[in-house]
């Protein structure tokens, strides 16, 4: 699988490296879409949708089935290769001031908005400063020391920082940061305009009809920036809750692509045997999932430490991960990715994320805590709200209640849609427990800092703080981590996070994931960025 993480620093680059790269990058995509060409164009892709998204807002939720649509509508600045190199998008190029404290962006000409207006400089200022900054559940982390952006013409964007953010850069995807037209959200009441559910980008695909229930239909953009792309005619993202139909659809050949589990792991373990079916890890290496349980702190008996750490010493996650995921993942062992440690920054705390369960120590552990159990051996009772996202998370669930019983936790489980399971936990903080995952992606600075920090209990914001875990020390740490330059003392930083955190668990991470694709074999170029299902698949085809 490929999760390296990008771990050569960022350093002032001038505007000729940066344009040579840019050309590299142009030619080889040109040559790959040459080839393609040569074969086919034209035709319908079928991608499997699951769940069904909430919304085709991505500047407003990181949830992701919006991930799967929305980036074949909307483009970002930049892209990134399967090594994590940044590829030229909406910027052609960008350059770095030697303080760290400017990035100038030269941005692409004649660039285009599904509705014929020109793309330019205003919409980049507009889609961080008062949409991202504002509204996008890591925005406010990947663009915190961004201060103000210039324009000073139509193609060239100026972002003024307050301190050095090596990290920003890896948050311009179309996924992370897309950018949005100005024209038609300035003005308006960013979460609840129209074009959340009626998108209007830049990018290959252009938004036709969304069957509630049924299908999202995206068709070629014939007005695409990039010359003689995209090569296919539409693609059809197909919404088929019960998982035993999606796999049968995968086999029939009737989808050809499925990601992030939509194809459940113990069918993939037959499926991948046959010749029409591929399936991949790559594609992942951006985002650094990672399962977890939120607790709600302000909730007794989960606002005690010591409950969540019995209830983190009491689970076996190579079980989770061999049970239900077929082998695929690696236990957590601290409240960050071990796929951090090429960056200095990963530390782990064993006390708390044991290598195998330890049920007497976390039993001994609540009874000195005086968290007693009553006659029937029933410490605490709760619902565990789960993440609606497949047939995985629900055997999660049910795994769960049993290793929970045995230190004195009974779990009622609870599954709900999608919209109904993001209000319960992120708007109106109706839960106790939730079985989640979060994206932890290349810097914590942008994927883990959102759990922990006071300034991210956001009501009504998906996946950030939603434990209302809030540590004046952590705050203080995670601010000094996000500004230090010296590697050395930047992993200082971190490893006293994670201690912290190791001890309080307001999350209790349980494995890192390794996600599966599943595709036929006939679908060519679907995994060509780091970005994976949320690349724009503008250089896809279907070899007949």
């Amino acid at each position: 699988m490929r999760s390296r993480l990008y771990s050569r620093p960022e350093r002032p680059t001038s505007i000729v490296v940066k344009r040579a790269l840019s050309s590299v990058c142009l030619a080889v995509g040109l040559i790959a879409s040459t080839q393609a060409l040569s074969q086919t164009a034209g035709g319908t892709m079928v991608m499997i949708a699951q769940p069904e998204p909430p919304s085709l807002a991505p500047y407003l939720s990181t949830s992701g089935p919006i991930g799967l649509v929305a980036p074949k509508i909307y483009n970002g600045l930049l892209d990134y290769d399967l090594d994590l190199n940044t590829v030229p998008e909406l910027a052609e190029s960008y350059t770095v001031s030697d303080d760290g404290l400017t990035v100038t962006f030269a941005l692409r000409e004649g660039v285009k908005w599904h509705d014929g207006e020109p793309f330019t400089s205003a919409d980049v200022q507009f889609s961080i400063m008062d949409v991202l900054k504002q509204f996008h559940p890591r925005g406010p982390n990947s663009f915190r020391e961004v201060s103000s952006i210039d324009t000073p013409d139509e193609l060239t964007a100026v972002f003024n920082l307050d301190a050095p953010a090596p990290y920003m850069m890896r948050a311009f995807s179309a996924y992370e940061s897309p950018i949005v037209p100005r024209h038609l959200l300035e003005g308006e009441d960013i979460r609840a305009s129209d074009l959340a559910n009626n998108p209007v980008g830049t990018g290959p695909f252009k938004f036709v009809e969304w069957k509630k229930g049924q299908y999202i239909r995206l068709d070629k953009n014939e007005d695409y920036w990039k010359e003689g792309l995209p090569l296919l005619d539409r693609i059809v993202a197909r919404i088929i809750p019960d998982a035993s139909t999606r796999t049968a659809a995968m086999e029939s050949g009737e989808v050809h692509y499925g990601a992030f589990g939509a194809i459940p792991n113990i069918d993939v373990v037959r499926m991948r045997e046959s010749d029409d079916i591929g399936v991949t890890t790559d594609g992942y290496a951006m985002i650094n999932p990672m399962a977890l349980i939120e607790m709600n702190t302000t909730k007794a008996p989960f606002d005690n430490p010591v409950m969540r750490q019995a209830i983190s010493m009491a689970i076996d996650r190579q079980f989770l991960i061999d049970n239900i995921w077929f082998g695929y993942g690696k236990p957590a062992t601290s409240a960050m990715t071990s796929n951090f440690e090429p960056l200095g920054l990963y530390s782990a705390t064993p006390e708390f994320y044991p290598e195998s369960p330890d049920v007497d120590a976390a039993n001994a552990l609540l009874d000195e805590a005086g968290i007693t159990a009553d006659a029937e051996g029933t410490r605490a009772s709760a619902v565990v709200d789960l993440i609606p996202y497949g047939e995985d998370w629900r055997r999660a669930g049910e795994y769960m209640k049993q290793a929970l019983a045995d230190i004195g936790v009974d779990l009622e489980l609870r599954y709900e849609d999608v919209p109904t399971w993001l209000k319960r936990i992120y708007a109106d903080y109706d839960f106790e427990l939730n079985v989640n995952y979060f994206y932890q992606l290349p810097d914590p600075v942008i994927g883990v800092q959102r759990h922990y920090g006071t300034d991210q209990i956001r009501q009504g914001t998906p996946f950030v703080n939603s434990t209302r875990y809030s540590n004046s020390d952590i705050d203080e740490l995670l601010a000094a981590g996000a500004i230090e330059v010296d590697p050395t003392a930047r992993g200082e930083i971190y490893a006293q996070i994670q201690a912290i955190l190791g001890e309080e668990l307001p999350v209790v991470n349980l494995f890192e994931m390794e996600f599966l694709t599943v595709y036929n074999e006939k679908l060519k170029d679907h995994t060509v960025s780091a970005m994976g299902a949320y690349h724009s698949f503008d250089r896809a085809y279907i070899e007949e």
